[in-house]
């Protein structure tokens, strides 16, 4: 059964618990738990985290604690039992854990370190606290240590400030709003001064005098490591100070064995002193730790002869010093002892002894000797600070060991009451000493002994030091061979108090004899007493003794008998009949000096001070005594304090009227030398005496009496010293008046009662008398009456003893108000007056209610009026946060309304006014007068807020009520509402509390809502109705506004235990000022009209701050603002406009969500649903939550990493809808100006023009003045527009497109021309003529377009579910820009076809990418179709303005043919429009458009051979108009191509598929096209021909074998072409022959214009899948020039059937998916980058695996047998072919199609047609046949781009794993065939523009023939050689087909450029030597990055390809060739370089 738990109820986990059982509840370890029910070993509660969760936990995992349970039941609440700090830092750690970690994951590695410190230390300090075993002091000490930390910790984390209290954090409820301002001060400043001692900051009316910190040096000897002296020693250690030259401290001595250890064994480890009471003043003074080293043996160390060895005699040895201010520094930064060692140097003279330790200071080398080696004496030294018993507490250790204290030799500056001390300090300063007859000086000895009156010797009353036990007898030093010693010996005679009267000193004097007995003679002694007879003590002076002489026989047994004699000089003036006849005689030569210093609590030096103890001996003599007081030094007077008081009031009873006033004077003086700082702590004593000794019952009468006259003279004396005196004193006065009273009182049982009152009364006159004149006069007046004021609150508790609190107070108010209440008696007297208000308010009498009330309105009275003035400032807000903190506190216990009541009045308004002064001049940094200095400005402006706050908070609803009521007039009230609104928005706005103080923000914030709540109703009330009051009214919507916009209030950032706390002890503030802010709306009825629209904003600001429930009470007066201005002016436009404007700025930011856009969407449009004016509304909110959609847009791509592009794209977007949707101008430049700075980082020059064009075609040449925007300054606006003109034109010429700048330059010349600005047209025109100049000479690349698509609602708004096509960065290729659109969208999934999405996709929550290459369409095809324009000028505008795009996609319909599929191939070609043509503002554009176009088998054949035709004259009309120069290897290679082609079958095909009798008859509205076939195919052999005699022209004499190759071959097309063209055979015999397809192949290998595109391309079947830039062709230009590669390898390859081949290869030709001018079907294709290929090969490969890439997949290629194998030499081909094919095969990887789905790629290949021992050998007869004709290497294609097979159409799936038909054997013959189309899905039958199918990679351009092509010809030839004969090094990696290639320049002119470009894995072209790919249109595309994807089933080949390569160098793809130089030369050039090499 469970049953609710009586103890248990709170504990912690001590191990995680899993939850693992039914209702088991999570724990981790150290969570705490609130315990409900037990049952059987378990427990149900909840974890404190998640306090909603309920679940079960095993008992034993949980420790339990105590804990308080309030409100038992289901609702208890449970606070644990233990000390609140240790409960702090448990919560504290729990938070810092998790910031910790992040400081680690953001590698704030230094702080983390700290941290994980603090936090280990902070663990311990817990521990310890919990332990329980520490004594209180120690509790304290570990608190300070926790919450040090903690602030710390707090601080360096963000967190907030905890404010405390004895280290216990405060409940701000039960204190006032002051008190809590300066405990955050102190918490802060304790936080500042974490590591000094400080714990609180002292009260400001605390005590009037610090007590000075005493210092003291812990010294300890570790050793003596000098053992050369072999004789035990006594060590002294005393503080020295230089500038006096005399010893401040008694000595600490130390004795030491011959070892140099301890004489003593218990006294290891304990040879320390304590050198106390050293002031702040000593500290600076020039100390040194000195040391006298004094040996104890023979005479002379050395001489064993002096003296008998048992004789030992004291002997200086040496002395060491230190200098204390050397190593203060050190010893002060470290808590622990430090190490020094001190060298002890030895004296030169002994004569000189005492002199040493100065000598050895000054550095007077010559007197001292150092020691031979650095060792000494080892000290350590330690620096305490505190009184001792402190120093005891805190070090213990110190004290355990044994440690001497070693005191000053006078008194410490402060003396303690209880330091009763009696020591005379002797030093032996030196004597002068007769010969005596002897040849040398004496070794003399002094011996002292103190002796009582009785003769006796005392005991142990000579100390030599600290540190060894007192003796009785004390023997000097011996100074060798000296008559006149000098010694400086000090020694303490701690005689007892008892005995010190009556004793003497003895000093005897001994010669130490060093002969063989080396006795010590007797031979004189001196005397002195200790005492005078008149009782005074020996005087601190030096004292001349007089000796006598005396021998050993001598006896001193009567002591009487020297007694009698004078011992010194005075002695004897005092008494000179001395008889002679005595047996001591003086020598009269003879001196001897001591001089003494008492340090005595008991003994007295001073006469007049005894004179007064024993008065009553001189009755005639009082007067003066009495008069001589004042003289005798503080010292003496405090140690006899009691008595001297007792004397004085004995002398005052005994005669009041003669000694009273001289009493009075005498009590005057001594109380006031206990305010002195060196005798403060002697007032307990007084007080003490006061409270238990005072007997005077009668002085009270005396002492009324002489302080009323003192005051009554005030007026009239000029001196006022002794009245001054008498006020400062006026509190201990009045202590003994009161207890005189009391003392009369209970002796009289209460007589005269009425007289003290009266007197007392009249007292108070004189007081007020005193305080009231005018002292503006008389400067000693004001200091008398300062003193009074001072004095004034100290007496209060004095009175209350005899009065009630209500009499005090009266008294009080009455002295108070008697002050002169005007503010201008002068700046210091103010002061006086204040603190003196400020000491009444701290005093106990303030405490009590009834006196408050009298007292409360004088006090205030003068704060007000200083308030007024704005005068001191501080001090009053001193006085008003005492009276708040004493009124919180009464309130917490009774009624304080009164009191609140009276200050409501006399100061809420004054308190508001100082803060707007206060705050209006921090703002203007002035300093405030009254205040210390301009950084209090801050405090100030503090404490006057926490004042005010403190007021607001007492205030109830009465309080506002009468205050409100109070009012005289509505003027009045508004005055005071705009005062208070005003400061509180200032406090929100200025921060006056620090960001970290959360409690007094928070606190603040709810003082504020509750008052404006208050005010609120009195708001309404009054300005609503006719009244109506704008200033007033704006000034409470914007301080309601500025509230709910506090940081400190936006709990969303705030973790969720401090979220959890603030709406526990708060709620949520927001909500119910917005619930305050909608119900004022809704008050000001039809006077709304006067908010809108400036409210609008403001309150735009509230609806943004991220709190459902504000956002819901505030979005509808959105609503109600459109409601009124359209009923008053018909329409909403402000609100409309000022919406738009404000919501701009707010979301930017950082304010606004998609929640938001969505609430207020709804919201909005749920109220207009009901309005009239319906439509208007609705579109209007439609539009802001689309512009909110964009901003957020917007917003997210600027503070995220976005990319430029992502960025970029979002600004067009907004600018765009402001422009065409909103129609705001100025928003819209804004963000133009947003865009070009964005377009300039990304360095889109040509973009960034584009952009500021918009604003330059928004001006005109006006001079209309335009003003200051953005960075423009005013100026007109003609100067504006010409200014963006030339830095538009600027943009171009950077971005290369001075096509666009020349007409702006030519607009600008037409303007300087129509002013005759002559100068700046030169310029204009130049800048033109250099632009020309520049498209001519300077390179340019051409991009490449991708078209974008992006599906799934994840995209931003912008993006979502559209497609775009984007123009390419120079040299990215499409699986760049597939990464980079990647990395753009990482969550992004990229899509595997090409097909449209369905709307799954589209409606999904993710991010879909389709990306595939497209070709441009331009539409200036004019100058394209100009056979004269350069390529240069041709090329920009094949890439540029162009809006159209296409793809293709080829497909059968209908069955297919398996012999010749041209038959039921067609093209699908998509053409995308954009919105705007590229370029533009922005590197890509939304596709407005799609068309899809179906093109027929028939007009896929026109058009490819048309291309053909037109590109062959092209390249032909270069030639003939010597355009091209020296080199003809592109015309080689194009008519190669087309020739060979032919034979081989190209043509051949088409002619099977549309000439065949069955297709027309099937296709009789075919026949108009099959005609123009037919003509082009007629056309094409003439323009061969036309070609073939050009070649003959131009060809090298060496190149003659192909060109007569050429020749023959084209004979046999001619032939082949006989039967179906009739009429070919008149033509001429060097043009006769057919053109067959083939020609598309190679013929790319030149580059072609557009117009031999035209020429020749047009009936191509390539051109099926070709994707052309401009034509369909699909060999368009420089691409061509890539794909010829592809050709070469594909018509090696052996042929299947043409289904398997759409499997494999790219989709469709032109244009599928093609990039600009690369290949179609670029899919974008995101397989794992395995299968992608890595980019990362190097590029010396990149080029030839380019080129293997355009092979279509092994199993799939044509079949070559078309080509003869004439140039073959014994089955291999020549030297430079074979080079060639290296170069073109060698390195390569066989390509697989990225596309293929996985389980197509993981079929086994059926057997590879290309393996080595099948068929596959063919391929080099094909190869040497094309290469080895042509003489010009070809230009590598790009590299194949993903995706390029894609072609997933149902017409093509066939099954991999399909057996290939079986393919006859093709010989090698030069066999006329039946010419066989190329199959246009191969992938050469795209070979466009662009590359052709492939456009560069591998997709189209591979296959210029089908599969099935090769195979079946209408008459197969007998097969004379199998494959096997072709030897299979062809492929491999034969020496002789590594033939070392150089790499060619590009271009002659410009060869720096391309080698700085070449290491670049660039799109370039990278051509094998000898190649000049020539194009004379296009600079080549940049070629995507090569892929070396590659199928499984190739690997056998891969190995033998790869292994190539290794000299060939990839080379950049040309760029564009420079006029000069000539085409001919070129292409000579690099045609010796090939043939040289080879």
């Amino acid at each position: 059964m469970w049953s609710p738990t009586e103890e248990e109820k709170y504990g912690v986990v001590i191990c995680s618990f899993r939850g693992t059982v039914p209702q088991g509840l999570v724990l981790e370890l150290g969570e705490t738990v609130q315990i409900l029910e037990k049952c059987e070993g378990w427990y149900r509660g909840v974890s404190i985290k998640k306090p909603n969760v309920k679940g079960i936990f095993p008992a034993n995992y949980i420790h339990l604690k105590k804990a308080i349970v309030s409100n038992r039941g289901q609702y208890e609440t449970v606070v644990p039992l233990e000390d609140s700090v240790v409960t702090e830092v448990t919560a504290t750690l729990q938070e810092w854990a998790v910031l910790w970690k992040q400081l680690y994951v953001k590698h704030k590695v230094d702080l983390f370190y700290k941290l994980r410190h603090v936090m280990n230390e902070l663990i311990d300090l817990r521990r310890q606290l919990l332990s329980g075993h520490l004594t209180q002091d120690q509790v304290r000490e570990v608190k300070r240590h926790l919450t040090v930390r903690l602030d710390w910790g707090n601080e360096h984390l963000g967190l907030d400030l905890v404010p405390r209290k004895d280290f216990e954090v405060v409940d701000s409820d039960q204190i006032s709003v002051s008190d809590l301002y300066k405990m955050h001060l102190s918490s802060r400043h304790s936080v500042q001064q974490s590591t000094s001692q400080v714990d609180t900051i002292r009260q400001r009316h605390g005590e009037a005098c610090r007590m000075p910190v005493p210092h003291h040096f812990f010294l300890s000897l570790k050793s003596f490591t000098y053992n050369t002296i072999g004789e035990d020693t006594d060590v002294f250690f005393s503080l020295y100070d230089v500038r006096e030259g005399k010893q401040i401290s008694e000595r600490f001595m130390v004795r030491l064995n011959k070892n140099g250890g301890p004489r003593n064994p218990e006294k290891i480890d304990r040879m320390c002193a304590l050198f106390t009471d050293l002031s702040s003043k000593d500290m600076k003074r020039d100390l040194y730790i000195v040391a006298h080293v004094i040996r104890i043996g023979r005479m002379l160390l050395n001489d064993s002869k002096k003296g008998p060895p048992h004789l030992h005699y004291r002997r200086p040895y040496g002395c060491a010093v230190l200098s204390i201010m050397d190593v203060l520094q050190s010893i002060s930064e470290i808590k622990e002892e430090k190490d020094f060692v001190l060298k002890v140097y030895t004296c030169n003279n002994e004569n000189e002894w005492c002199q040493i330790h100065e000598n050895i200071i000054r550095k007077s080398s010559t007197k001292y000797t150092a020691p031979s080696s650095n060792y000494g004496l080892i000290i350590s030294l330690q620096l305490l600070r505190g009184d001792m018993e402190q120093i005891r507490r805190e070090n213990p250790m110190i004290f355990n060991r044994g440690v001497s204290v070693t005191r000053k030799l006078g008194f410490p500056d402060v003396i303690m009451p209880g330091d009763i001390r009696n020591d005379l300090y002797l030093t032996l300063e030196k004597g002068d000493f007769e010969r005596g007859g002897k040849s040398v000086q004496k070794n003399i000895e002094v011996t002292m002994y103190v002796l009582y009156a009785d003769g006796e010797i005392l005991k142990d009353c000579i100390s030599l030091g600290s540190g060894e036990p007192s003796r009785s007898a004390y023997h000097s030093f011996v100074l060798y061979h000296n008559n006149s010693p000098r010694w400086g010996e000090i020694i303490k005679l701690p005689i007892p108090i008892d005995r010190f009267r009556g004793s003497h000193l003895r000093f005897e004097f001994r010669h130490c004899s060093t002969k063989d007995k080396g006795e010590k003679k007797l031979f004189g002694f001196a005397f002195t007493p200790l005492m005078r007879d008149d009782g005074t003590t020996l005087s601190d002076d030096i004292h001349e003794l007089y000796v006598y002489k005396c021998d050993e026989n001598s006896t001193f047994n009567n002591h009487a008998l020297y007694l009698g004699l004078p011992c010194c000089k005075e002695d004897y003036n005092g008494c000179p009949n001395i008889p002679s006849s005595l047996i001591f005689q003086r020598s009269t030569k003879e001196t001897f000096s001591v001089s003494t210093q008492l340090s005595s609590t008991k003994l007295t030096q001073n006469v007049d001070l005894l004179a007064l103890l024993k008065w009553k001996a001189y009755p005639d003599r009082v007067m003066d005594i009495l008069g001589r007081l004042r003289h005798v030094s503080g010292e003496e007077i405090v140690k006899f304090l009691q008595d001297i008081l007792d004397t004085l009031f004995v002398v005052l009873d005994d005669n009041t009227e003669k000694y009273g006033l001289l009493v009075f004077q005498s009590l005057v003086f001594i109380i006031n030398l206990l305010r002195d700082s060196k005798y403060f702590h002697f007032r307990p004593v007084m007080d003490t005496y006061i409270q238990k000794h005072f007997a005077g019952a009668l002085a009270y009468k005396e002492l009324i009496r002489c302080l009323k006259w003192y005051m009554d003279r005030s007026a009239e004396l000029v001196r006022q010293d002794h009245i001054q005196e008498a006020m400062r004193a006026l509190e201990y006065l009045f202590k003994f008046i009161v207890q005189s009273r009391i003392l009369y009182s209970r002796a009289t049982c209460g007589m005269e009662e009425e007289q003290f009152r009266s007197s007392i009364q009249e007292l108070f006159q004189s007081i007020r008398f005193v305080l009231s004149l005018d002292s503006r006069s008389s400067e000693t007046l004001i200091f008398t009456q300062a003193a009074l004021l001072n004095s004034f609150p100290a007496i209060f508790d004095e009175l209350l003893q005899m009065f009630t609190v209500q009499e005090v107070a009266e008294f009080v108010r009455g002295t108070l108000g008697s002050m002169p209440s005007t503010v201008h008696i002068g700046q210091s007297m103010d002061v006086v007056k204040l603190q003196s208000i400020a000491r009444t308010v701290d005093s106990r009498l303030f405490s009590f209610p009834e006196s408050r009330r009298i007292l409360l309105p004088v006090v205030l009275h003068h704060i007000h009026l200083h308030l007024r003035q704005q005068k001191e400032l501080l001090i009053c807000s001193g006085i008003l946060s005492s009276i708040f903190s004493i009124i919180k506190t009464s309130s917490l216990e009774g009624d304080v309304v009164e009191e609140v009541e009276m200050m409501v009045e006399s100061l809420l308004d004054v308190l508001l006014q100082t803060l707007l002064t206060i705050m209006s001049k921090s703002q203007s940094q002035e300093a405030v007068r009254g205040q210390r200095c301009p950084q209090c400005t801050a405090e100030i402006t503090g404490e006057y807020v926490s004042c005010l706050l403190s007021l607001l908070r007492q205030m109830s609803d009465t309080h506002f009520q009468h205050l409100l009521d109070n009012f005289q007039s509505k003027d009045e009230l508004k005055e005071f509402l705009l005062k208070i609104f005003c400061v509180f928005r200032n406090l929100m706005k200025m921060s006056v509390f620090p960001r970290d103080w959360m409690v007094m923000r928070l606190l603040t914030s709810n003082i504020i809502v509750t008052t404006v709540q208050y005010l609120s109703s009195a708001l309404h009330k009054n300005f609503t109705e006719t009244d109506f009051d704008f200033k007033v009214w704006n000034s409470y919507f914007s301080l309601a506004v500025l509230f709910i916009n506090q940081p400190s209030l936006q709990l969303e950032s705030a973790t969720p235990a401090k979220r959890k706390k603030i709406l526990d002890k708060y709620g949520d503030m927001r909500v119910m000022m917005a619930y305050e802010l909608f119900s004022m709306w809704q008050n000001l009825g039809e006077h709304k009209i006067h908010f809108i629209p400036g409210m609008i904003g403001p309150f735009l600001g509230v609806t943004l701050v991220p709190q459902p429930e504000v956002r819901n009470i505030m979005i509808p007066i959105f609503h109600d603002m459109m409601d009124w201005e359209q009923r008053k002016n018909g329409n909403f436009k402000q609100v409309e406009a000022e919406l738009i404007d404000k919501l701009d700025s707010l979301v930017s930011e950082g304010k606004g969500d998609e929640n938001y856009r969505e609430l207020f969407s709804l919201l909005l449009l749920e109220k207009i649903e009901q309005e009239t004016w319906r439509e208007t509304g609705i579109s209007f909110v439609t539009s802001v939550t689309r512009l909110m959609e964009r901003l957020l847009d917007y917003r997210d791509c600027m503070k995220g990493d976005e990319t430029e592009n992502k960025k970029i794209g979002c600004t067009v977007n907004l600018m765009n809808f402001y422009k065409s949707e909103i129609n705001k101008e100025e928003m819209y430049i804004r963000y133009i100006h947003k865009l070009c700075d964005m377009h300039l980082q990304a360095e889109n020059y040509t973009e960034a023009a584009f952009t500021l064009l918009l604003y330059c075609e928004l001006l005109q040449w006006e001079d209309r003045p335009l003003r200051e925007f953005l960075h423009y300054p005013s100026q007109s606006e003609w100067q504006r527009k010409e200014g963006l003109c030339r830095k538009i034109i600027h943009y171009f010429n950077k971005g290369k497109s001075w096509e666009f700048g020349i007409p702006l330059c030519r607009e600008l010349a037409i303007q300087y021309e129509s002013l005759y600005d002559y100068q700046s047209l030169s310029w204009i025109r130049k800048m033109e003529a250099t632009y020309y100049d520049n498209i001519m000479e300077q390179q340019r690349l051409e991009p490449e377009f991708f078209r974008v698509g992006f599906y799934g609602r994840k995209f931003p708004f912008f993006l979502r579910n559209k497609e775009y096509v984007c123009r390419g960065h120079d040299y990215e290729r499409l699986e760049a820009f597939q990464q980079r659109m990647l990395s753009e969208f990482p969550q992004a999934i990229a899509m595997q076809h090409p097909n449209h999405p369905d709307d799954s996709i589209l409606q999904c929550d993710a991010q879909y990418l389709q990306i595939y290459a497209v070709t441009p369409i331009p539409d200036n095809i004019d100058v394209l179709q100009m056979d004269r324009v350069p390529d240069r000028i041709k090329s920009f505008y094949r890439v540029n303005n162009i809006r159209k795009f296409r793809y293709d996609r080829p497909f059968h319909k209908g069955p297919k043919d398996k012999e010749n599929e041209f038959k039921s191939l067609w093209i699908e070609r998509t053409t995308l429009t954009l919105t705007h043509s590229l370029p533009g503002i922005s590197r890509w554009f939304e596709v407005e458009r799609r068309e899809l176009v179906e093109v027929s088998p028939l007009e896929n054949a026109i058009q490819v051979v048309e291309n053909k035709n037109q590109e062959l004259r092209t390249l032909i009309s270069q030639y003939q108009h010597k355009q091209m120069h020296g080199n003809i290897n592109l015309l080689s290679m194009c008519l190669n191509g087309v020739i060979d082609a032919a034979v081989n079958g190209g043509i051949a095909r088409y002619q099977e598929a549309f000439f065949d009798k069955d297709y027309i008859t099937k296709h009789p509205g075919d026949a108009e096209k099959i005609t123009q076939l037919k003509e082009l195919m007629q056309e094409q052999v003439h323009v061969l021909g036309v070609g073939l005699a050009v070649h003959e022209k131009f060809v090298h004499p060496e190149m003659r074998p192909l060109h007569k190759k050429l020749i023959d071959q084209f004979q046999m097309m001619r032939s082949s072409l006989y039967h179906e063209l009739p009429g070919l055979d008149k033509l001429s015999p060097a043009c006769s022959g057919t053109s067959t397809p083939r020609s598309n192949v190679l013929v790319s290998h030149g580059p072609m214009s557009p117009e031999s595109i035209k020429l020749v391309h047009r009936h191509s079947p390539l051109n099926l899948l070709g994707s052309v830039r401009h034509s369909s062709s699909s060999l368009s230009s420089h691409t061509s020039s890539e794909t010829g590669n592809l050709v070469i390898l594909t018509d090696s390859s052996v042929g299947e059937t043409a289904e398997d081949m759409y499997h494999m290869q790219a989709s469709p030709s032109t244009s599928s998916l093609s990039s600009t001018h690369s290949a179609p079907s670029q899919m974008i294709n995101s397989a794992p980058s395995s299968a992608r290929g890595s980019p990362s090969l190097p590029d010396k490969y990149r080029h030839s695996r380019e080129m293997m890439m355009l092979l279509p997949a092994h199993r799939d290629r044509p079949s070559s047998a078309m080509y003869p194998a004439a140039i073959m030499e014994n089955g291999q081909p020549p030297n430079f072919q074979r080079a060639l094919i290296q170069q073109m095969i060698g390195p390569c990887k066989p390509c697989s199609d990225p596309n293929l789905s996985v389980a197509e790629k993981a079929v086994p290949a059926a057997p590879s047609s290309w393996s080595l021992d099948s068929g596959t050998r063919e391929t080099l007869p094909f190869l040497s046949a094309h290469v080895g004709s042509i003489l010009a290497l070809p230009v590598p294609p790009r590299s194949l781009p993903h995706g390029h097979y894609s072609l997933h159409f149902d017409a093509f799936h066939h099954q991999l794993s399909d057996a290939p038909p079986a393919l006859p054997a093709r010989t090698l013959r030069k066999s006329p065939l039946h010419p066989i189309p190329a199959s246009p899905t191969s992938p050469q039958s795209g070979l466009d523009g662009s590359n052709s199918t492939l456009s560069g990679s591998a997709s189209s351009g591979v296959s210029s023939l089908s599969e099935s092509n090769f195979g079946h010809s209408s008459e197969p030839p007998p097969r004379t050689d199998t494959m096997d004969s072709v030897p299979s090094q062809a492929w491999n990696t034969d020496e002789d087909l590594e033939t070392p290639y150089l790499p060619v320049r590009y271009s002659l002119s410009e060869p720096d450029v391309l080698e700085s470009l070449k290491s670049q894995p660039c799109r370039s072209h990278s051509a094998p030597t000898g190649v000049i790919p020539q194009d004379t249109m296009d600079p080549p595309a940049l070629p995507p990055k090569p892929y070396h994807s590659r199928l499984p089933n190739m690997e056998n080949e891969e190995g033998m390809i790869i292994e190539d390569d290794d000299k060939h160098r990839p080379l950049h793809r040309k760029v564009s060739q420079p006029v000069s130089g000539g085409k001919e030369e070129q292409a000579r050039v690099a045609w010796e370089h090939g043939i040289s090499e080879q």
